[in-house]
């Protein structure tokens, strides 16, 4: 399929967006659990989507979407909701910035795709300008934190190798809506099991949860599944780099957080490394 630069700008969108995801978690949700954050901004996503679709899976795909929903949305979503409590945005974003590198080799073994010297230069670019962006001398490290991060990347890159290699005969709203839904209900047992009491919800938690949901979640990943589609799977994965630049952004913008020379350097790396990332292989 011959893709576009609309299709990479349209795809930018979501991780643009799950930038958000730090300053509006640790500001307006203060009191949630991460569980708690991760299904109520998969399950009604999923939900609202399904009552639109009116589609059920059929056959085999019962079982993949629950795989993938597990992979795409239960665990990456509990991650990156614990780093998010636990770590400041800017290193929970770079420990998650290693997700192009896992993608490289998975789609060489998952899809026999071949190995681009010039994937793994973008990738490793990536992660360096991340950490010259966001790894201050007084960035706090938490064991569990980081290791909820790489967890979090690891199931992604597994998910978005598998959701290219599973592409489902339905339509891609419908694909989102099944991935959301199961996602969220895996969540379910554990939030019940193990978080706590959820706190009353003021008019801002909700309207956090609102935009954790309708628009990080709902809208977001139809971007980003139609991307995995349509792109070749190591040029997805380091449009992930704007996810931790958008989060440095917006602590600069509203946080009155500033950046240094060496973060503005970092700024410059991860561009190159989106740039290096589309190219065409030769």
């Amino acid at each position: 399929m011959k893709t576009t630069g609309q299709d990479v700008l349209l795809t930018a969108i979501a991780p643009m967006v799950w930038g958000s995801t730090y300053i509006v978690t640790t500001q307006f949700l203060p009191n949630f659990s991460p569980m708690t954050v991760a299904m109520l901004r998969a399950l009604p996503a999923g939900l609202l989507l399904l009552l639109i679709v009116r589609q059920l899976p059929r056959g085999i795909w019962w079982w993949r979407v629950f795989v993938l929903g597990a992979l795409n949305i239960s665990i990456f979503l509990s991650m990156l909701f614990v780093a998010a409590y636990r770590l400041p945005g800017g290193v929970a974003g770079t420990v998650a910035a290693v997700q192009p590198l896992f993608a490289v080799f998975l789609a060489r073994l998952l899809l026999s795709s071949a190995i681009r010297p010039l994937s793994i230069l973008a990738a490793l670019l990536g992660v360096a300008g991340v950490a010259l962006l966001v790894l201050t001398p007084r960035a706090a490290l938490d064991s569990i934190g980081i290791a909820a991060g790489l967890a979090g990347a690891a199931s992604m890159a597994v998910g978005n190798i598998l959701t290219r290699k599973w592409q489902p005969p339905v339509s891609l709203l419908t694909f989102t809506a099944w991935q959301l839904t199961a996602g969220g209900i895996l969540l379910v047992p554990v939030v019940l099991a193990f978080a706590p009491t959820l706190p009353a919800p003021t008019a801002i938690n909700l309207a956090a949860l609102a935009w954790l949901g309708l628009i990080g979640a709902a809208l977001t990943y139809v971007l980003w599944f139609r991307g995995i589609a349509r792109l070749d799977a190591t040029a997805v994965s380091p449009l992930l780099f704007i996810s931790p630049l958008t989060a440095v952004t917006l602590g600069w913008t509203f946080l009155d957080q500033t950046l240094s020379p060496i973060q503005i350097a970092g700024v410059g790396f991860v561009i190159g490394s989106i740039w290096l990332s589309q190219r065409p292989a030769r």
